[in-house]
């Protein structure tokens, strides 16, 4: 696997993840009694930022300990080169957080979640979530998974209803909530992660609930106890451009509670694309993200911010090589910058 490096010349302009620590020990005599080798303990990697200055002074936006990355970012290296080497490489850049888009590894062998577990503990990842297909015929089965991963959140990538009849919804979210139940007893928070489709109006209200959004239909009938929300703000977006009338923002600080997670995946405008934006890697596109996140810097610790990029394989910025491992690593160096 080829290692992208930073172009940093010094540590003090980027976040102190665990190679920037290893970097500022090196360059020091503390490094002949640590040894090149010598694992941050957890006080020291959180207290170290603390004394450097920051790029651009302010509070950073998304905390150091709560950038994570949708794997779905980088099916094809998880495929080709297994979790071990991508956990080792998602580490080395400095993301503390793992969202799963599966539990296989492709054509590098069979893996259970126990071992999937190892591997993220060796690396000092935490699993937070997962985007699994849920119904009452899996759930038990799929909380099983979540709670050997050690994962607070479990959720679906896709819709959880098809069409935008308010039945097919309200019946879907009343599952859901049934669902919730059984989680909430295995220690575990059901959510759903959501595309342009939900922010689009269903068909057949009527009364008050007439140019209902598929969104608000859901925020109405899943109980907050039991099922959340994970936004992608992307999509979000997306949705705004198709079905306009809302801001995304506002939905976040309605409720923080009910958004543990968030995708921060980045869109370039672009008129030719139907959905208005082209995703692109994080920092290199048009939604106002410094902007959002400060508007909820308030409780900014209740989030756990994602990373995701659906098309990382096939596309780079800046003329930067084709390799998903590439745009992890600069997005993720863009999200440590963000301050407030």
């Amino acid at each position: 696997m080829s290692h992208h490096t930073h172009g940093h010349p010094t540590v003090s302009a980027k976040p102190m993840s665990r190679r920037n620590l290893l970097q500022a020990l090196a360059a020091s005599s503390v490094a002949v009694g640590l040894g090149a080798f010598a694992a941050p303990t957890a006080a020291s990697a959180l207290a170290a930022p603390a004394a450097l200055p920051t790029a651009s002074g302010g509070a950073r936006l998304v905390p150091i300990n709560r950038i994570g990355i949708q794997l779905f970012t980088i099916r094809d290296k998880v495929s080709s080169l297994g979790f071990r080497a991508v956990f080792e490489e998602l580490a080395r850049i400095g993301y503390s957080e793992v969202e799963f888009a599966g539990y296989t590894q492709g054509q590098v062998g069979a893996i259970t979640p126990a071992e999937i577990r190892q591997l993220l503990d060796d690396n000092g990842l935490r699993a937070v979530g997962s985007h699994a297909t849920l119904n009452p015929a899996n759930i038990d089965a799929q909380l099983e998974t979540a709670n050997t991963l050690g994962m607070q959140f479990l959720g679906q990538g896709g819709p959880i209803a098809g069409g935008r009849t308010d039945a097919a919804w309200v019946t879907a979210a009343q599952t859901w909530n049934q669902m919730g139940v059984k989680a909430k007893a295995a220690g575990i928070k059901l959510y759903t992660h959501t595309h342009q489709g939900e922010w689009n109006w269903t068909t057949d209200a009527s009364g008050a609930n007439t140019n209902r959004r598929v969104y608000d239909l859901l925020w109405t009938e899943f109980d907050p106890d039991l099922v959340s929300f994970e936004m992608d703000i992307y999509w979000a977006y997306v949705g705004r451009h198709l079905f306009p009338g809302f801001e995304p923002v506002e939905y976040l600080k309605r409720d923080p509670r009910r958004f543990p997670l968030v995708h921060l995946k980045d869109g370039k405008l672009n008129p030719a694309n139907g959905n208005g934006y082209d995703i692109i890697e994080f920092g290199a596109g048009d939604i106002p993200y410094a902007q959002i996140l400060k508007e909820l810097q308030r409780n900014r610790g209740q989030r756990f911010g994602m990373y995701e990029q659906d098309n990382a394989s096939s596309t780079a910025a800046g003329g930067n090589p084709i390799n998903s491992l590439g745009n992890a690593d600069r997005s993720y160096a863009k999200i440590a910058a963000l301050r407030g």
